[in-house]
């Protein structure tokens, strides 16, 4: 990963688009690591991530040359990262699902679908490409699922969830969320990479996303977990779940009480060791 960086920063100089996306991913980095009690963007921040979307968009209506591909998709996934990286809240009151519904609501999702829309124009894996070295993480990202069945998903999650052995994608909606939560959960901190984390945000389509967009229990239950794991080794994805997970939490106390089987995963409930 150093070895791509490297490559960007020089190829900033020549684009931009890229140098302004650069720019504004280092400083929203360096908010993380003071840990700044401020937890909203800096206008620095801000006029950056501006300026490189209004550029990248200017740039994407024009012919592209081979030679524009690598710091096109190097400024796709550094956007990627500031929209999701940068809840508009301070607070989990604040944050989704406490707060009221709006039409901006899981935004993060429209950015992720944005970078992959660009992957058969630019071709990442291609031979010349820069990120040709991140293929295994590719390969983690677009790893094939199970067709059907639990195998792999902790009894409890198969149970909160309704899944069994001859559920598959078609007759449950949280299958494939589940399936890919279930495979990080093991891992040592150290060992979730980008390719795992993003396994589980492609699995967000469908009758899936309608759920966690109406703030199904079991849907925010599948993220508050991903949050958990996945905030302890990415710094960016730190970043929203700061406010968005105890928000799911207080969402699901407040609301869901009842619901013993999803409070059992919370902290204080029968099974928050293994989850928290």
């Amino acid at each position: 990963m150093r070895q791509v960086n490297r490559r960007l920063l020089e190829l900033a100089f020549d684009y931009p688009f890229l140098m302004h996306a650069s720019l504004a991913v280092a400083l929203t980095y360096d908010r993380y690591l003071n840990g700044s009690p401020d937890c909203r963007r800096t206008l620095e921040e801000c006029y950056h991530w501006s300026q490189s979307t209004v550029l990248l968009n200017r740039r994407l209506r024009e012919p592209i040359e081979t030679k524009d591909k690598d710091p096109i998709w190097g400024t796709a996934a550094a956007l990627a990262i500031l929209s999701f990286s940068s809840p508009d809240a301070c607070t989990p009151e604040q944050a989704w699902p406490l707060k009221p519904s709006e039409s901006s609501d899981l935004d993060w999702l429209r950015m992720i679908d944005g970078k992959m829309s660009l992957w058969y124009m630019v071709n990442p894996l291609r031979s010349d490409s820069l990120f040709r070295v991140m293929a295994a993480t590719f390969a983690q990202m677009n790893s094939p699922l199970p067709e059907g069945g639990i195998d792999g998903i902790p009894s409890a999650l198969a149970a909160v969830c309704g899944l069994k052995d001859s559920s598959t994608a078609e007759t449950n909606p949280y299958f494939h969320a589940a399936h890919t939560v279930s495979q990080i959960l093991d891992l040592p901190d150290g060992g979730v990479t980008t390719g795992h984390t993003q396994l589980f945000t492609r699995s967000i389509h469908g009758p899936f996303k309608d759920l966690l967009r109406k703030r199904d229990p079991i849907a925010l239950l599948l993220l508050y977990i991903w949050y958990r794991k996945a905030s302890r080794s990415i710094w960016w994805i730190e970043l929203r779940a700061r406010v968005e997970c105890p928000s799911i939490c207080m969402y699901l106390r407040l609301y869901h009480k009842e619901n013993h089987a999803v409070q059992a995963f919370l902290p204080g409930g029968a099974l928050a060791d293994r989850w928290n």
